[in-house]
């Protein structure tokens, strides 16, 4: 009888199980404002579905969207300074 195996090892399963690594965490950091921005608008979002928005959840939603913009602006702002090496 003649014993059937694998030829090559099991290429895909290893990249589902490891921790990220220390760029990508790296990126994550810098990302979270933008992530706390967007958090908080979808929270905004989210209570307005059931009633219709009052002049408070105006403003909130405006506030909210403004902070999902200036998160995304200092992101990129940072972005392109560290490609120009920071003379910007």
């Amino acid at each position: 009888m003649k014993h059937i195996g694998a030829v090559q090892a099991v290429v895909t399963a290893a990249s589902y199980d490891r921790e990220p690594t220390a760029a990508e965490l790296d990126a994550i950091e810098r990302e979270m404002p933008v992530i706390v921005a967007e958090v908080e608008l979808l929270d905004a979002q989210i209570t307005l579905l059931d009633r219709p928005a009052n002049e408070l959840d105006e403003r909130r939603m405006r506030r909210a969207r403004n902070r999902v913009l200036a998160a995304r602006r200092d992101l990129t702002n940072r972005a392109g300074a560290a490609l120009a090496g920071g003379a910007a």
